[in-house]
């Protein structure tokens, strides 16, 4: 007997990744293309990405064989359903995908309950009730420019503005080398709850300047972010460093959200001011999602909160009584999505696990 298979689709402003399975749950084809979201990059380059995934993710199966298919899309725009519908009758699979916002999604690639909240925490932010797997109300999510509280973007831009202030506040362009330089250290250091508190108390101070206001101390936050910028770039003076790292941020904003992870080990190095950036981080996320959380599981998603580090740490401890999880594989989660309607509900939430678990 021919064995059906559902298509599940996560198609982000990163990546694409297309996951194929059996109705079992039993995964038998994955694949991983470029940015799928057209409205950041177009449709003719999204659809271009979600054909390569499709076509490497089904491999020799039959397209014939596929029953039903879900397509989850960050900025979803009408002239892609039409487009991948094409996509899916040239792979010989009779229907084209149901489409659902990458919310959604990102809640079931958690849990498996019908009824609960999503937080996220990539280089945006957002927090989103769901009910009966359907978006029901959303918070933030607005974008880095005048939203995203407590994403990777918004702590990345924290840290920048710090390490700026510090050099245009007179820090001696030599602290890039000699405030904290062994990255062996950074990558090995730990810290508990205790000591987070116990630094975020002791924050060190310099002279006073003329003002009669501390003055500006190095960390190992100032060498990491300085680094990232200027590489073995070394500017003249303290304000021709703080210069060089603004025109650089100007110039590609993203650069911001790529600090979220030093500014992660310097946190667990003991650096005060990356303690508190992360602390606020994690205050924020949760203030978000209380103003949409009603009942039911708590799913943690994006990369600062499913990736161990200060942030999914204080967010968690935040949110001690809530019944938290954490989001897994989004394409198996929309292929456990599609296959939902072909299987009984009970056996559906016990497949849950095998169609999400990391490819």
């Amino acid at each position: 007997m021919t064995q059906s298979l559902v298509v599940g689709v996560d198609a982000g402003a990163t990546s694409t990744r297309v996951s194929v399975h059996a109705l079992d749950g039993s995964r038998v084809g994955y694949a991983r293309a470029g940015a799928g979201n057209p409205t950041a990059h177009g449709l003719d380059k999204a659809v271009a990405a979600i054909t390569d995934a499709l076509g490497a993710a089904l491999g020799p199966h039959d397209g014939g064989r596929v029953v039903a298919s879900l397509a989850g899309v960050a900025g979803q725009v009408a002239e892609m359903v039409p487009a991948l519908a094409k996509v899916w009758a040239d792979h010989g699979i009779a229907q084209g995908p149901r489409f659902m916002g990458d919310v959604p999604i990102a809640y079931a690639a958690g849990s498996a309950e019908p009824d609960g909240s999503l937080l996220l925490s990539g280089t945006g932010a957002v927090a989103a009730r769901i009910e009966g797997y359907k978006m029901g109300v959303i918070a933030d999510g607005l974008g880095w420019l005048l939203g995203d509280a407590g994403s990777g973007f918004w702590i990345g831009r924290a840290a920048a503005k710090a390490v700026v202030d510090t050099f245009d506040r007179g820090l001696p362009v030599e602290a890039i080398d000699t405030a904290w330089t062994d990255a062996q250290a950074v990558d090995t250091a730990r810290t508990d709850a205790q000591t987070i508190d116990t630094a975020a108390a002791e924050v060190p101070h310099g002279p006073s300047d003329a003002a009669g206001a501390p003055g500006p101390v190095g960390g190992p936050l100032t060498a990491l972010v300085a680094r990232h910028f200027l590489g073995d770039e070394r500017p003249a003076t303290p304000r021709a460093v703080a210069d060089r790292i603004v025109r650089l941020a100007q110039a590609d904003h993203m650069r911001l959200a790529a600090l979220s992870s030093l500014v992660s080990q310097a946190a667990a190095a003991g650096d005060p001011v990356a303690l508190k950036i992360t602390r606020e981080a994690a205050e924020r996320l949760v203030a978000t999602l209380r103003r949409v959380h009603v009942s039911g599981p708590v799913v943690l998603a994006g990369s600062v909160l499913t990736s161990e580090g200060p942030v999914r740490q204080a967010v968690t401890e935040l949110l001690a009584g809530e019944t938290v999880t954490t989001a897994r594989d989004a394409a198996g989660a929309a292929a456990w999505l599609a296959a939902r309607a072909l299987l009984p509900e009970a056996d559906a939430k016990v497949l849950h696990a095998t169609f999400t678990a990391a490819p």
